[in-house]
């Protein structure tokens, strides 16, 4: 069945829109866009999975990479409080001449505050018979209502882009591995300590970063190292963070920092700190269907945190 749905505000447009900082700033909304790797309509592609939170609506929006790398085929969903049929269904778009369904059931979903659901949902993405991608935890229903198979490629996570607002804390959770538990990912910007030479008015500002509740990186004199990057172990995992709050400090009107994290091999030497860092692994995300030999590592995987703070 095919519902007739609108198009959220936040993906009125293009999907690159929640990448544009005007735009997400202007609607205040959460972003959270996940990249998968999986081969749909005979390719190998990247699958985008976006999900935005405003006050009025949840919005969700898949994309699937062209052959040239830069057309995108889309199907957009929009969830309305007050729409409850409209929390299941289907719609379907054409890949290369050949049809994908997305297929949803969040009529039961918990989203506790959060943009995307932690449980009690599905969201499946089927082509030739054959479920390519398929999130949430009801895996047994969504199998059931589609009547199609798994596929024998596996999903991979490639990367995720998250934007989220707060005065001065933010969070998030993060899986570093795919079968590995999820982490909660805190940072927090404390403007409490007084610093008489400070150029900032006074203060000396402090970034504390906790991984599920451990302090894990603590940056004093914020405004001498507000670009950064550090490895940390998380779990059996090593992990580089980098971090630019240039913005925080010294921009003016709304403004956000951005944070990275990186899960490295042991046998990879770690980078040096210096804030070009930060640029070469923005860099390589966006470059990442371009390089196949690696795609089963796990290093490959990259959080992006965009920290908007709200006055």
């Amino acid at each position: 069945m095919q519902d007739s749905i609108g198009i959220p505000a936040c993906f009125s447009s293009s999907e690159r829109q929640a990448d544009d900082t005007a735009t997400v700033t202007r609607s205040g909304q959460s972003v959270f866009m996940s990249v998968y790797r999986t081969k749909l309509a005979g390719e190998c592609r990247l699958v985008t999975v976006t999900w935005c939170k405003n006050l009025l609506l949840h919005g969700l929006s898949v994309s699937v990479q062209g052959p040239d790398g830069d057309k995108h085929y889309r199907c957009k969903v929009e969830l309305k409080p007050w729409y409850f049929w409209r929390k299941q269904g289907s719609k379907h778009f054409i890949v290369d001449g050949r049809m994908v369904d997305v297929v949803w059931d969040l009529k039961a979903a918990k989203f506790n505050g959060e943009t995307e659901p932690r449980s009690d949902y599905y969201v499946a993405i089927v082509c030739e018979e054959e479920v390519v991608l398929l999130l949430g935890d009801l895996k047994k229903d969504a199998f059931r209502k589609t009547g199609c198979r798994p596929s024998l490629i596996e999903p991979m996570l490639v990367s995720r882009k998250e934007h989220v607002f707060g005065k001065k804390k933010f969070s998030t959770r993060v899986k570093f591995q795919e079968k590995g538990p999820f982490h909660d990912i805190s940072i927090e910007c404390n403007n409490s300590s007084i610093s008489s030479d400070s150029s900032l008015g006074g203060f000396d500002p402090e970034l504390q970063i906790r991984v599920d509740g451990k302090l894990a990186i603590h940056i004093k004199h914020l405004q001498w190292k507000f670009r950064g990057n550090e490895s940390v172990r998380i779990s059996k995992t090593s992990v580089e963070v980098y971090w630019d709050v240039h913005d925080w400090l010294f921009g003016s009107g709304p403004r956000h920092g951005m944070f990275i994290f990186k899960p490295v091999n042991s046998s990879t030497s770690a980078p040096s700190s210096s804030s070009s860092k930060l640029g070469e692994v923005c860099r390589q995300d966006e470059s990442v269907e371009e390089d196949d030999d690696n795609a089963g590592e796990s290093s490959r995987f990259c959080l992006f945190l965009y920290a908007w703070k709200v006055e």
